[in-house]
């Protein structure tokens, strides 16, 4: 019994990864990208076309949209709940449904089969009770670290790609294009490379074409990601365009400062490797070398005290 309920839990757990990274890798985005390269692609361009979903993956995402519907929940943690998605990526109208319907069948279904077998895992049943609690709060906590890890990773892609999107800003602008035509160009430009910095550009572009102001376009794309070097770039742009200054010249110099501190940030990471390499290896490998260096000799030691210690 213990061998078939650790093969339930790995089968729930796999298609919860899987359903997961479906809903949440593959398909955000694309409807934003879509209308973006529609409106910004001359006519003669193409338009890049999201793959149509089967009618397997459909099915789950409706369930989880209407189980995440029957969730009650508050409006203040609905709108909490739904900033941490658009900074995570998934802007979409049913993301925030769908993401409680992954929320609620990752914790029920754990919680469920530990209650179902709680009987093989222990014979008392006031720790059994004990165990079924422990999973679904631990199994709820999992919920939000993977979440903040999401929205960490995104914001990590985001600073990454800036040096690279500041470039290609200061060429179309050096070129004699303005800055809201050259925003939109790089956002297509960067589609394929970095697909994160292209999509706020594109929200950005489609903002201003829709009767937005520059500056308010910049400020929805910074409370949107939640980047520091974002929002330092937003604030040189707002800058820039109130006192009339070179706009090429100031997304250069932001764009020199940016390398530097990239690369003092990976000194930074590279010198922290070695005081991080000494808890593994004085608790892993310096133990295991002990045993393979001192081992022998030490079984002989005792023997030989024992045959001492014996008299013969």
């Amino acid at each position: 019994m213990p061998i078939l309920l650790t093969v339930a839990l790995f089968l729930c757990l796999l298609v919860l990864i899987v359903g997961f990274g479906y809903v949440f890798f593959v398909r955000p985005g694309s409807l934003v990208r879509q209308l973006e390269t529609i409106i910004s692609s001359s006519p003669t361009d193409e338009p890049d076309m999201p793959a149509p979903m089967n009618d397997g993956a459909l099915t789950v995402v409706t369930s989880l949209q209407w189980l995440g519907e029957k969730l009650p929940l508050s409006p203040q943690d609905a709108s909490t709940t739904r900033k941490e998605l658009i900074a995570a990526g998934y802007r979409g109208d049913n993301a925030l449904s769908v993401y409680n319907g992954i929320k609620v069948v990752w914790i029920v279904v754990p919680t469920l089969l530990c209650f179902a077998f709680r009987g093989q895992l222990s014979d008392n049943a006031s720790r059994g009770f004990l165990m079924v609690g422990a999973v679904a709060f631990c199994t709820y906590i999992l919920v939000g670290i993977v979440m903040d890890r999401l929205v960490s990773a995104r914001r990590e892609r985001i600073r990454l790609s800036l040096p690279d999107a500041l470039d290609l800003l200061v060429v179309c602008i050096e070129a004699g294009q303005g800055i809201d035509q050259a925003i939109r160009v790089v956002s297509r430009e960067l589609q394929h490379s970095h697909r994160d910095i292209s999509d706020e550009l594109a929200m950005v572009s489609l903002e201003m074409r829709a009767g937005t102001t520059r500056s308010d376009a910049l400020t929805h794309m910074v409370e949107r990601t939640g980047e520091a070097e974002l929002r330092k770039l937003v604030s040189v742009l707002i800058q820039t365009d109130r006192f009339g200054t070179s706009i090429g010249e100031a997304l250069r110099t932001h764009g020199d400062y940016l390398r530097v501190r990239r690369t003092q940030d990976a000194e930074t990471r590279a010198n922290k490797v070695g005081v991080k390499l000494i808890f593994p290896i004085f608790f892993f490998i310096l133990p295991s070398i002990m045993i393979v260096a001192a081992g022998p000799g030490m079984l002989l030691l005792l023997r030989q005290l024992g045959d001492i210690a014996s008299g013969t």
